[in-house]
């Protein structure tokens, strides 16, 4: 079977296990283990009766459950099928401009649509030194500043002076696969720089409110701004696939002609506007998370030749001195535990690899599982 591009793939990893999917202890894909929340399961389980009928093509009781989420008017709302429905839509759009930078290690989505449409790709590399023990960090108005060095910020001097009025941006804040956070006050410069800037901030509710720097507060300031958002990693909904982009209602009716129609699921809906409800479930999460993180931290930084880097959010990207390829299948078929390989982010390969944070005991079980294969 295939080596996977993403994690999460637990048919792979039982295969070359031995065991089924179900035994595998899965630290690939970076979704919280605490849901799905059972107010999101009782509204699906009250919502079976209606799977004989079509959906609301307007999806219009979940937007106006988002709008109230977000506190923005409904129109500025579009939900799709997971995210990345909605960044394959993006990405035609962004391969109508004369190029678009990339902010890398980049998601391997990115590449994908972007690629799907013949859209040129500038990378600009994130310096991996910047913050290892920090959380936040400042990329700075380098775009259009050639005196600056690059260690001051996220795009690299080869991008510097050119023009970016025709170019896109796509990042995303959290930062997959480094887990840093990028200050709010740091992108808005390049609002104003850019044709179309794209903002994933797929893992941000993991962030508390008193310290998330989501841009969805300015939307309504910027034609040009997109932003990405996902239900399923921090409700644990990933096999419902729902997502939603929030930008200008202009944008949003031209994506959605030209997408299929219907493309959530009517438990889906049921689910998620269930989960935006629940403020027990999303506190409990701000709660588990920090604890869970620095044990996990902690623990992979004492092991010989692990070095961890902090993040702001549920996974931690991890440097090996050894074969983090090698340390994978030896986790999978010695213990039955699957961790994220980085080969798939061309910059990283087989020195790094991302585990999700899961709770104590399942900290603690790859914990010994490492160490044991260091010695």
């Amino acid at each position: 079977m295939r080596q996977p591009a993403h994690g999460g793939n637990l048919a792979w990893a039982a295969a070359l296990a031995g065991c089924p999917p179900d035994a595998i202890l899965d630290f690939s894909a970076s979704i919280s283990p605490l849901g799905p929340p059972n107010s999101a399961i009782a509204a699906i389980v009250s919502q079976i009766g209606n799977i004989k009928h079509y959906p609301d093509p307007n999806y219009s009781e979940l937007r106006l459950a988002l709008s109230h989420f977000h506190q923005l008017p409904s129109e500025w709302i579009l939900p799709g099928n997971g995210s990345a429905e909605l960044l394959t839509l993006i990405g035609r759009e962004l391969a109508q401009l004369a190029a678009t930078i990339l902010i890398t290690p980049a998601f391997g989505d990115y590449y994908r649509t972007l690629a799907a449409y013949k859209a040129k790709v500038l990378e600009s590399p994130l310096s991996l030194v910047i913050g290892q023990e920090s959380l936040v960090i400042s990329p700075l108005s380098l775009v259009l500043d050639k005196q600056r060095s690059l260690s001051q910020g996220f795009l690299g001097s080869e991008l510097r002076g050119q023009k970016t009025k025709d170019k896109g941006l796509l990042l995303n804040n959290p930062h997959n696969p480094t887990g840093k956070l990028f200050s709010r006050d740091s992108i808005l410069p390049y609002l104003e720089q850019f044709a179309l800037v794209v903002v994933d901030e797929a893992f941000m509710d993991f962030v508390p409110p008193n310290e998330e720097q989501s841009l969805i507060p300015v939307v309504q300031e910027y034609a040009n701004l997109v932003v990405l958002r996902s239900l399923t990693k921090f409700y644990t909904l990933p096999g419902l696939r729902l997502g939603y982009a929030i930008a200008h209602p202009d944008s949003l009716s031209k994506w959605q002609l030209w997408r299929d129609p219907w493309p959530v699921n009517t438990l889906a809906v049921a689910a998620a506007i269930a989960a935006l409800q629940d403020r027990e479930f999303q506190q409990q999460t701000w709660t588990w998370l920090p604890p869970a993180r620095k044990q996990l931290f902690q623990g992979l930084a004492k092991i010989p030749g692990l070095q961890p880097q902090a993040s702001a959010v549920n996974f931690l990207l991890v440097e090996s001195e050894k074969s983090t390829s090698q340390l994978q299948q030896a986790l999978l078929k010695h213990h039955q535990i699957l961790i994220r390989d980085c080969l798939s982010f061309k910059e990283l390969g087989d020195r790094f690899f991302r585990v999700a944070v899961r709770e104590e005991s399942d900290n603690q079980h790859l914990l010994t599982a490492v160490s044991e294969w260091g010695r």
